[in-house]
C-alpha cells in the first residue's frame, strides 16, 4: 500500500473556505474533459507523500503562481520541537510548490508558511497556517514486528540546550533477513545472500519520528538487482541523500524525488556498508563505493566473485574513473585476526550459538584448500578476508582511507595503489608492509612501549589506560576540519572484538569505544588523543556496525554504538541479547585539544539492529 493523496478538506486559518469553488472531479460536458482540485489556501492543493517514499512530507502546490522567498515551520506537537527552514526559489520550482518536511504521523499538524506570491507582475507577501494530517507509520512486515512496531522505540536520556534543534538520521536494519533467495554463479561466491529490510528514519530530540522512508517503491526483494540492505547514507552538500543497496547506488532528495537510481557498473557487485561523496580535490563530485569484483581470476586460476574488498570510484554520470583491488594491494592471506574473530557475530552474519567460538588454524587451512567461496570468513580473494566497511577520500593528497574489519586495520592508499600507512597491530604483516606500520607515541612525542609485535599496548584491557589500536573497527574517517598537511586526525568506532588478538575469558570483559587519533604522516607516528566507551563496559559493547564522526556545523563528535548489548544479555546471562543502541554527541570546543569527556546528548533506541546515524541538516535540504 502506498499513500500519495490530495488532501482537500483541510482547515486553513485565515482563509475563507466558502470562497473556494466546490466542484466535483468530473469529465465530459460541452467544454470537454476537465479535472479540478480544491485549493484550501491562497495557492494550490496539498499533496501528502508526493513521491511515494516519504509519508511525513507534503507539497503545498503553487496553483500556477510564481512563488519566492518561502519559509516553513512545522509546529511541535504538545510543546515539542518546531522544525523551521527557508526554501530556496530553486526548490519551489523543482517541487512546483512549497515542500513541507517534518510532519508527525497520525496527527493533524499545524504548518505555518510565509511566501511571496507573484501574479501579473504584482508581488503579494502572504502568511498562512495549514492543518495537514499525515497517516500512521506503516511499512514492510516481516512477521516479527511485535505489537505492530515498525520503527525502533526511542528514549531520550539527555540533551544539552545547544543541541535542542538537532535532527538525527538513523539507518537501522531488521533483526532478520527477508525470505528472498538468490544464487550467484559463473563464477561462484559473492555476498548477495546478505539481505535485510532497512529502517531509515529521522528523529528529533524529543524522540519523535519526523520522517521515515517507504522502501518498496525502489526496493524489490524478488529482484537480484533491486534488493540488498540499504547502507552508507550520506547527506550531500546539495542536501540530498545518497546510499546504496545490493547491486544499486542511488540519490534522492529528502522529499523522495529521484536524483539518480543506477545499477552498479557491470564489473562490480555486492555493494554494502559505505558510499562516500567527494566534495573537494581532483575527485570532487565523484562517489567512492565499497563493492567487490564480479569476476576475478585468482593466481591459482580459479574465477570468483570477491567479497567486500574493492573500492570503485565513479563520476557524477556513473562512469568508472578508478578502482582499488585490495586483494592485489594488501595481503589477503594475513589471517591473524580472522583466527580470533568471534564467530557468533561476523558483521551482520549473527549466530548466537557460535558466540565466543573462533576458527582454528586447521579449519582455516581446510577452507583455504577447498573450493568454497562466498561470504565466509577465510583467507584469499573470493572469501571475506578484508571486510572493508568504510572508505574516505583525502583530497589533500588524492588518496583513500579504508577500514578493514577482518584485518583490524585502517589503511591509507594512494592513487598509485601504494600503501601510505597502516593503523593496526604490527603482528602478521609481511616485510613489504612493515615500513608503513605507525609507531604509537604519547602527547610529548615519546615512543610508547608495547609488546614485541605491537599487539598489546598499554590500553588493550578495559582497566588499563593509554594507547590501544582499534579492533574489528568501523568508520575510519579523516577529520578534515582539524587536519592539515602532514598532521591528520582520524576517528573510528573501535568495536573491540579480538582485542589484543585474543578472546577474553568472559564475554562481559568486551567493550567498545569511540576513538580519535592524531597521525603525523611524515614522522609515521600515531597518538591517541580521545576515547569514550571504555568506562561504560560491556553494556556499551557493539560487536558489529556503528560509527564515530566529527561534524563541523556544531564542532562536535557523533557516536552511534549501534548494536550495544547484542552479544550478551546481562539480565538473562545468555548470549544473543537484543541490541539497545546509543546515540551520543560530544562538544569539541574550538580552543580545546580534544572533545569533552561526557556526551552532551544521549538517546537510546530499544530492540533495534542499528547500523549508522548522523545529524540531518534541514537547512541544507531546502536551501541549496
Amino acid at each position: 500500500m502506498k499513500i500519495s493523496k490530495v488532501v482537500s478538506s483541510l482547515l486553513v486559518v485565515g482563509a475563507v473556505i466558502s470562497s473556494v469553488p466546490n466542484v466535483a472531479l468530473a469529465g465530459g460536458g460541452a467544454s470537454g474533459p476537465k479535472v479540478q482540485h480544491v485549493a484550501v489556501g491562497k495557492i494550490g492543493e496539498i499533496v501528502v507523500n508526493p513521491y511515494g517514499i516519504a509519508p511525513l512530507t507534503a507539497i503545498i502546490k503553487n496553483g500556477g503562481y510564481e512563488l519566492k522567498n518561502a519559509k516553513v515551520t512545522v509546529v511541535g506537537r504538545n510543546g515539542g520541537i518546531d522544525i523551521s527552514y527557508k526554501v530556496s526559489d530553486d526548490h519551489l520550482k523543482n517541487h512546483a510548490g512549497i515542500p513541507v518536511f517534518g510532519l508527525y504521523a497520525d496527527y493533524k499538524n499545524t504548518v505555518n508558511v510565509e511566501y511571496d506570491r507573484i501574479f501579473n507582475g504584482k508581488v503579494e507577501k502572504i502568511k498562512e497556517t495549514y492543518k495537514i494530517y499525515a497517516a500512521p507509520i506503516y511499512g514492510d512486515i516481516t512477521g516479527l514486528n511485535e505489537g505492530g512496531v515498525l520503527l525502533s522505540k526511542v528514549a531520550v536520556k539527555k540533551v544539552d540546550p545547544a543541541f535542542k534543534d538537532r535532527l538525527y538520521f538513523i539507518n537501522n536494519l531488521s533483526s532478520n533477513p527477508l525470505s528472498s533467495q538468490a544464487v550467484w554463479n559463473n563464477p561462484s561466491g559473492g555476498a548477495l545472500e546478505w539481505n535485510f529490510v532497512s529502517q531509515n528514519f529521522i528523529v528529533d530530540t524529543k524522540g519523535e519520528v519526523r520522517w521515515y522512508m517507504l522502501i518498496d517503491k525502489i526496493y524489490d526483494r524478488e529482484s537480484i538487482y533491486k534488493a540488498g540492505p540499504m547502507m552508507g547514507f550520506r547527506q550531500n552538500t546539495d542536501g540530498a541523500l545518497s546510499w546504496g543497496f545490493g547491486q544499486r547506488y542511488v540519490k534522492y532528495d529528502i522529499m523522495g524525488k529521484e536524483v539518480f537510481d543506477r545499477r552498479l557498473p557491470i564489473g562490480y557487485n555486492d555493494y554494502s556498508h559505505f558510499m562516500y561523496p567527494a566534495t573537494a580535490g581532483k575527485s570532487a563530485g565523484h562517489y567512492f563505493m565499497r563493492v567487490a569484483s564480479s569476476n576475478y581470476k585468482r593466481p591459482d586460476g580459479k574465477n570468483v566473485r570477491t567479497v567486500r574488498d574493492v573500492i570503485v570510484e565513479v563520476d557524477e554520470n556513473g562512469k568508472v574513473v578508478d578502482d582499488w583491488k585490495l586483494f592485489e594491494i594488501l595481503d589477503p592471506y594475513r589471517d591473524n585476526i580472522i583466527k580470533v574473530l568471534d564467530q557468533g557475530a561476523v558483521c551482520l552474519n549473527i549466530d548466537a550459538s557460535k558466540a565466543g567460538h573462533t576458527m582454528s588454524a586447521e579449519e582455516l587451512a581446510k577452507l583455504d584448500e577447498s573450493n568454497t567461496f562466498g561470504d565466509v570468513t577465510g583467507s584469499g580473494a573470493g572469501r571475506n578476508w578484508a571486510h572493508v566497511n568504510s572508505v574516505w577520500y583525502d583530497a589533500e593528497d588524492d588518496s583513500i582511507i579504508i577500514s578493514s574489519r577482518h584485518q583490524s586495520a585502517m589503511v591509507k592508499i594512494g592513487r598509485d595503489k601504494k600503501v601510505k600507512w597502516i593503523v593496526g597491530a604490527h603482528k602478521g604483516w609481511k616485510d613489504q608492509f612493515k615500513p608503513f606500520l605507525l609507531q604509537p607515541v604519547d602527547e610529548k612525542g615519546n615512543k610508547i612501549v608495547c609488546d614485541d609485535e605491537y599487539t598489546k599496548c598499554p590500553g588493550y584491557t578495559n582497566k588499563a589506560g593509554g594507547f590501544d589500536w582499534t579492533w574489528t573497527q568501523h568508520t575510519a574517517f579523516k577529520i578534515d576540519a582539524k587536519s592539515k598537511g602532514d598532521i591528520l586526525y582520524l576517528s573510528a568506532f573501535d568495536n573491540g572484538d579480538s582485542r589484543g588478538m585474543e578472546q577474553p575469558t568472559f564475554p562481559t570483559d568486551k567493550y567498545s569505544r569511540a576513538v580519535i587519533y592524531k597521525i603525523d604522516q611524515k614522522k609515521m607516528t600515531i597518538e591517541q588523543i580521545w576515547e569514550y566507551g571504555k568506562n561504560r563496559g560491556h553494556s556499551y559493547y557493539s560487536p558489529v556496525t556503528s560509527i564515530t564522526e566529527f561534524h563541523p556545523d556544531t564542532n562536535s563528535v557523533l557516536v552511534y554504538s549501534a548494536t550495544a548489548s547484542m552479544s550478551f544479555d546481562i539480565a538473562s546471562g545468555k548470549a544473543g541479547g537484543r541490541p539497545q543502541p546509543f546515540i551520543n554527541e560530544f562538544k569539541w570546543n574550538p580552543n580545546a585539544k580534544t572533545p569533552e569527556k561526557e556526551p552532551a546528548v544521549e538517546i537510546q533506541l530499544h530492540d533495534a539492529m542499528g547500523y549508522q546515524a548522523f545529524p540531518f541538516s534541514v537547512t541544507s535540504a531546502f536551501s541549496k
